[in-house]
């Protein structure tokens, strides 16, 4: 499996923060050849399952998720949400935390923590998959946090 870790610091409060991190629909958005279908009525929260489709027509996979954790920031405490990918294809766990800054601004400090593996894949592959990911999601997270990028 490959393990990847992103940090950020954003300009905005941790509540904000978490609100931004945790709109599913607009991850797809972030990320080329994906869409992502919420499957359960808002709000999110434990038990919430959500569907990433990435690809080109028939050259298109499903990387189906649950929420299995919900805890939002609150009272200067950090929040965190924890997904299982129970797909066919991709496999593992996201964790997303959002606590204040360190430098007491009044920002917040997003961790992403995530365990991916393909399944049938290598384990040669694990490092590539890592590095690609990193990228990939290191991206999508800063527009997330800027506010930027497409919106679905």
């Amino acid at each position: 499996m490959s393990l990847i870790r992103i940090v950020r610091t954003a300009h905005v409060p941790p509540a904000e923060a978490w609100l931004r991190v945790t709109d599913w629909p607009r991850h797809g958005a972030q990320i080329p050849f994906t869409r992502i279908v919420t499957e359960t009525a808002p709000p999110t929260r434990e038990g919430t399952v959500f569907t990433a489709r990435t690809g080109v027509g028939r050259l298109a996979f499903d990387d189906p998720m649950e929420v299995v954790g919900w805890v939002p920031p609150a009272d200067g405490a950090a929040g965190r949400c924890r997904l299982v990918k129970r797909g066919r294809v991709v496999l593992g766990w996201a964790e997303i935390e959002v606590r204040p800054a360190r430098d007491g601004g009044g920002g917040a400090e997003v961790v992403w923590l995530e365990e991916v593996r393909l399944r049938g894949a290598p384990r040669l592959l694990d490092a590539p998959v890592a590095l690609a990911g990193r990228a990939l999601f290191g991206r999508a997270l800063d527009r997330l946090l800027e506010g930027t990028g497409p919106t679905p």
